[in-house]
């Protein structure tokens, strides 16, 4: 089967993000508590999450999600659509079979992504310093080690305000919300340089669940494992599973 897969049979619509605002709306900073494990915070969202529950199975990463204190930033479906599209492009454009299951994606390469967005220790908003993508030197976020011991750099963005007195319109920096970032780094020596960084927002941060803490990333703006050309040599790479 030689034909670009548009849209792939990832379940639900994943556009439904309107559903259950107190955790969704796009406002950053959220009280949310949610009453069981991340693993199954997850599995409580099938309309934004179907497939990632699927990566997760696939990657055998269940059982830590599930029992081990972490922090999972949580690629919405969208997000995995865009990156296996992507492949399946580059694997038309180069007379090879498309990608119609996810189990077609070797199970190393599912573990090796998603290890990406996990961490160890509990991590909420607070914990993370700040970040000015463009004032590294002042404001860099700190690295952290991901499950995999990937150096992966987390930030929280102060947002500016801009407001208005007796002398005209102002910009107030650093006075708006607040709004984490995961990092995908490229470049460890040189923080500012162009694509030094792979930026992914998150949409909702700090849902705090039984054994860690979730935090929902934008799904319009991230496509799941940060750099898809690496995802898709990757992919590419290893060959597909029949």
């Amino acid at each position: 089967m030689k034909k670009i897969i548009a849209i792939l049979f990832f379940g639900t619509l994943f556009l439904g993000v309107a559903c259950k605002k107190d955790y969704f709306h796009d406002t950053g900073v959220q009280k949310g508590v949610f009453d069981g494990s991340s693993l199954e915070f997850i599995h409580s969202r099938p309309d934004l999450f179907d497939s990632l529950s699927k990566v997760i199975k696939l990657a055998g990463m269940e059982e830590f999600i599930d029992k081990n204190p972490n922090s999972f930033f949580a690629a919405p479906d969208y997000t995995i659509q865009r990156s296996v599209n992507a492949l399946n492009k580059f694997l038309y454009d180069n007379g090879k079979d498309t990608v119609v299951r996810l189990e077609q994606i070797h199970p190393d390469i599912w573990k090796s992504y998603l290890s990406l967005y996990i961490f160890n220790k509990v991590l909420f908003l607070k914990d993370v310093p700040q970040i000015d993508t463009l004032n590294m030197n002042v404001y860099p976020g700190q690295g952290f080690a991901t499950v995999a011991n990937q150096n992966m750099n987390l930030g929280v963005l102060y947002n500016d305000v801009k407001s208005s007195g007796s002398g005209g319109s102002q910009v107030v920096k650093y006075a708006g919300y607040r709004q984490l970032y995961i990092s995908y780094i490229n470049n460890l020596s040189d923080l500012q340089a162009l694509g030094a960084m792979i930026n992914a927002p998150v949409a909702t941060s700090n849902i705090k669940t039984n054994n860690g803490v979730v935090h929902v990333l934008n799904l319009n703006k991230h496509n799941f494992g940060f750099d898809t050309f690496k995802f898709i040599s990757s992919v590419y790479s290893k060959g597909l599973v029949n």
